[in-house]
């Protein structure tokens, strides 16, 4: 069951952590936070992902104060690059910014080494070389185990590749966000790479819970996506319906479903679905277990996919951040 990632053998289902500190809503209790990681770790979830921006470096402290003293129980990911100052944001991978970022992380985890550190954004600003050059610097420190990049386009890691081996890619990726398969799930395939899949479950969409996104609190993210508008969501909810109706009938959870339908699509394939709910926690993990019909898993991906999902998954300020190939009528 375990699949190979940055070295080492990991549940293909993995913690993201992101939500427990910021983009959605309001963040449960930190008594909760710190229990629900620790619970996770007694479930069997080896793989937590967090990031220095991810609440402005919060995220990180608290992975610091809830598990580090279970260190040797789980891979560590982390990641430098997008820049959040206020209102402006950006991409920084230069050599001097991953190297004072990666120390600012390793300083808020109260660690000296993470297993995985991905540069968050493409940078064109920086020659790909010298970005993977400070990987590679990071690595011979004994900072990190292995390198890899989010949100990249398949020519892009193919150059990073050839300077130094890629040892993971993290894209967006669910039913309903399938610009991967437009060169990266193939690259990664071919040399090799671990694909690790954030927001397998559609930003919540597909968890079976969200009805009406008029009910998000303002500064959840997805109440600046399109899909989640009040033009697109009625559509987008139509098809999710099916797909929820689908899980019903075979058994269980919608997002088991959706979170299965990731792995299906290759032995190197991982997802790192977030939640702030124990419950949901557990229900994500026993995804890669229970017993769904292959012919389920292939009529999920008829019902939801590019073509039958309204809305590009970014709102306009953010695009030019991202790398990975579009489909043409984005």
């Amino acid at each position: 069951m375990k699949r190979r990632l940055a070295g080492r053998e990991v549940h293909p289902i993995g913690l993201g952590c992101m939500n427990l500190s910021w983009a959605y809503a309001t963040p449960p209790a930190h008594e909760v936070k710190v229990e629900l990681l620790n619970k996770a770790l007694d479930l069997g979830y080896d793989h937590f992902d967090t990031s220095n921006i991810y609440g402005g470096g919060k995220n990180e402290e608290l992975l610091a104060e809830a598990i580090m003293h279970r260190r040797d129980e789980f891979l560590l990911a982390s990641k430098c690059g997008i820049v959040v100052d206020g209102p402006k944001r950006g991409v920084d991978c230069s050599p001097e910014s991953i190297a004072e970022n990666l120390d600012k992380s390793l300083a808020r985890l109260k660690t000296d080494h993470i297993d995985l550190y991905y540069m968050h954004r493409f940078d064109p600003k920086v020659p790909i070389a010298d970005s993977v050059g400070a990987m590679v610097r990071a690595m011979e420190a004994g900072k990190i185990g292995a390198y890899g990049v989010s949100e990249w386009s398949a020519a892009h890691i193919r150059e990073a590749h050839a300077v130094h081996p890629v040892a993971a890619v993290q894209p967006e990726y669910s039913l309903w966000t399938r610009n991967v398969e437009l060169g990266v799930l193939n690259t990664c395939k071919e040399l090799d790479i671990a694909l690790v899949a954030f927001s397998s479950t559609g930003r919540g969409a597909l968890g079976g819970a969200l009805r009406d996104p008029s009910t998000l609190e303002e500064k959840d993210l997805r109440t600046k996506m399109p899909r989640f508008n009040a033009e697109n969501w009625p559509k987008n909810l139509a098809v999710i319906e099916q797909f929820e109706a689908l899980a019903k009938e075979v058994g269980v959870a919608p997002a088991q479903l959706a979170n299965r339908w990731v792995l299906e699509q290759g032995d190197n394939v991982h997802a790192i679905p977030g939640t702030t709910s124990i419950a949901h926690m557990e229900e994500n993990f026993h995804a890669a277990t229970v017993e769904i019909p292959a012919d389920a898993i292939a009529k999920a991906g008829e019902i939801i996919n590019h073509s039958t999902v309204h809305g590009h998954r970014y709102h306009e300020a953010i695009r030019p951040t991202i790398d990975t190939e579009e489909f043409e009528d984005a």
